[in-house]
């Protein structure tokens, strides 16, 4: 090191548990529909391939692969788009787990934690026999690869798990003094990917050449990150462990031994705790506003389901989402109301056999205070809100029905009816891309099967839309229920193409806008030669 170089301090010693793959890890265990392990899975971010399975890694897919590359060599592969939210959540039981064993976690990211080695090394008697402790924590929540490294200071150890260890080899320690030497024959891309490019060009190949460039150097080429390099590169992370500070236990479950079948014994039993899940959470100033529900059934199947509230839930409303999704499942007998599928935001699986486990677990959070009671009493939007909760409670989830304008190509089918408290769900998302979708101004009225009307030119024949998507003749005349009107204008036509790939349902149509000379405006569709109003401007 040059000698006008501040000393570094040599850091603590570090532990380091790492899972491989873990957003492949993730999708086995907590995605919508759990994927297998065995099959080649790429997860992708902005088209990048950012985790895949070893089937994958066999077949030639490789981290940084754009989609198509991935796909030449691998066309089997299961295409799953990334999401940290899931990595987290599946993360979370893990994590829990490490810190019933040695408190003081640190989670650098979704499969990757960091903590002091000195408490637990001299609690077990040892660096090794902590890391095998630790890892075996994890292998008891089901995960088969786990890999540790301990070394002095996180970046080193986080190489050793993830260079220095293999499956039938889980844990390497480097010895204290000794990681320069662990990392000089490393490549520079474990250190900073997006210079690896520009070091490679210099000649810097390993963190060992990055070293003998000196830290003047590395701090004159790019400033304050120059220094950090030099001091990962050297073994002389200057990063601590900042521990975290574990969430409340906001959520609860219920076990049941044996199982149940009967809807009204599950929820009896989930009074109390659905009391003590709102309770915490008023301790903590929150409310819960999406509820996660997830049923496991005796064979070990599940039925997981985001539910939304219009306010805030309580008690009872948890207790009535529970009965719903029981009864959506067709296991418990006794449920009562018929609920049947809506704007769910998670989809699940059908249940099996009795319930054995029911957790509760809040998806979103609000504020109390944004949902406490107003000084002069409650508004009209309130009182509506509470009118439909009791019937809704009464009637089941279907009970109660609210329109909302969906996505889709066509007006009838842009229009669905959502059970109070729910939103649309993402299939029919109005915000998506709808190649042919009537932009607005939209009609105010809009028929639920399309009236039959003819559409004549100035001699009175028919017209049509020819295969290039023209007119075969002027509108001049719409004849509505035996009655012509003149046409004084009219616009289009734009067509609307569905599933050209699919024989079977394939559709394809033209819309067109006209006035009649009553200042009636419609909007009419030709298709395969049949005309039909489909909305009225009014």
């Amino acid at each position: 090191m040059d000698a006008a170089s501040p000393p570094i301090p040599a850091p603590p010693r570090s532990l380091v548990v790492w899972v491989p793959d873990w957003p492949i890890v993730a999708l086995t265990r907590d995605g919508d529909e759990p994927l297998n392990a065995e099959e080649p899975i790429a997860v992708f971010e902005k088209g990048v391939v950012v985790a895949c399975s070893s089937a994958a890694r066999a077949e030639g897919v490789r981290r940084h692969q754009r989609r198509r590359d991935a796909q030449a060599r691998c066309p089997q592969l299961r295409v799953v788009e990334a999401d940290p939210v899931r990595d987290h959540r599946a993360f979370a039981p893990l994590i829990a787990a490490i810190e019933e064993i040695a408190p003081g976690v640190q989670v650098v990211q979704p499969g990757l934690c960091a903590l002091h080695s000195r408490g637990p090394s001299r609690y077990f008697g040892g660096e090794a026999a902590a890391a095998t402790v630790l890892a075996g924590a994890v292998v008891e929540n089901g995960v088969d690869d786990v890999r540790v490294g301990i070394a002095d200071g996180t970046f080193t150890a986080e190489q050793a798990a993830r260079s220095g260890t293999r499956r039938e080899d889980p844990v390497r320690i480097v010895p204290a003094g000794s990681a320069a030497d662990f990392l000089a024959p490393l490549p520079v891309g474990v250190l900073d990917e997006e210079l690896a490019s520009l070091f490679g060009r210099l000649g810097v190949q390993t963190l060992a050449d990055i070293v003998e460039l000196g830290a003047d150097r590395l701090v004159e080429r790019f400033g304050a990150r120059g220094h950090r390099l030099y001091a990962l590169a050297s073994g002389r992370d200057p990063r601590p462990v900042t521990a975290r500070t574990p969430p409340p236990e906001l959520q609860r479950e219920v076990a049941f031994e044996p199982s149940v079948e009967i809807a009204d014994q599950i929820a009896f039993a989930l009074r109390v705790p659905a009391a003590e899940f709102i309770a915490r959470l008023g301790e903590q100033g929150l409310v819960c506003t999406e509820l996660r529900v997830v049923l496991t059934g005796d064979r070990g199947e599940r039925s997981e389901r985001v539910w939304l509230h219009p306010g805030a839930f309580d008690a009872a409303a948890v207790v009535d989402r529970v009965r719903w999704q029981l009864a959506e499942q067709g296991a418990a007998g006794g449920a009562g109301a018929a609920a049947g599928r809506s704007g769910a935001v998670v989809a699940h699986k059908l249940l099996r056999s009795a319930v054995a486990r029911v957790r509760i677990e809040p998806e979103a959070v609000d504020a109390a205070a944004h949902h406490t009671a107003r000084l002069f009493g409650s508004g009209p939007e309130e009182r509506v809100h509470r009118a439909l909760s009791r019937v809704q409670a009464m009637l089941g989830h279907q009970g109660v029905l609210t329109p909302e304008i969906g996505g889709g190509r066509w007006l009838a089918e842009r229009q669905l009816l959502v059970p109070w408290g729910d939103v649309a769900g993402e299939v029919r998302a109005a915000d998506r891309p709808w190649p042919g979708r009537l932009p607005d101004p939209l009609p105010t009225t809009v028929f639920a099967e399309g009236m039959p009307v003819a559409v004549l030119d100035g001699d009175g024949d028919m017209i049509a839309v020819d295969a290039r998507g023209e007119p075969t003749a002027v509108p001049a005349v719409i004849e509505l229920g035996g009655r012509r009107r003149s046409i004084r204008t009219w616009a289009g036509p734009w067509p609307v193409i569905e599933r050209e790939w699919d024989p079977a349902r394939a559709r394809r149509a033209h819309r067109f806008q006209v006035v009649d000379a009553a200042q009636g405006a419609w909007l009419l569709v030709c298709e395969e030669g049949v005309w039909q109003i489909e909305g009225r401007y009014d």
